[in-house]
């Protein structure tokens, strides 16, 4: 699940790119919001619920996360059992919300340009997030590009 977790992670970074991308193209360019823009949106929310399914099946299998679990003060101590344990759930989550408010706001909103601002503004913050959480992987997890 750990590698399905990892491979994961670069759909989510393309669709989310895809996602702020044609919202940027459609503020910047005054367009009309397409049934592009839509999956774009579609596909960066899709991606990121399978990544938490996925994500939430590890957490509650995973040895490392189970032992810091079963001793949290000392996982709060730990800086790596610490991100496995908290931090990376908590700006995973946050991001999630983040693009769903944001699809859903998309989808409520009448006028194109408003469609595309909203769109850029939840999608932007929700990839800084997840290019943070990714980061801070990649440094202290120390899991490797995969």
């Amino acid at each position: 699940m750990l590698l399905v977790h990892s491979i994961l992670r670069w759909a989510v970074l393309l669709t989310g790119i895809w996602a702020v991308i044609r919202a940027y193209k459609g503020v910047s360019g005054k367009t009309p919001f397409t049934a592009a823009d839509n999956k774009a949106g579609l596909f960066f929310m899709i991606a990121c619920d399978i990544q938490l399914l996925v994500g939430i099946i590890l957490f509650f299998t995973s040895p490392l996360v189970g032992a810091a679990r079963a001793d949290m003060g000392a996982a709060m101590k730990d800086s790596v059992l610490r991100l496995f344990t908290v931090e990376h759930e908590s700006l995973a989550i946050a991001a999630i919300a983040l693009v769903h408010i944001g699809k859903s706001k998309v989808k409520k909103a009448t006028d194109a340009v408003k469609k595309h601002k909203l769109a850029l503004n939840f999608y932007s913050i929700a990839m800084i997030l997840i290019i943070i959480m990714v980061a801070m992987i990649m440094t202290k997890g120390q899991r490797g590009w995969i």
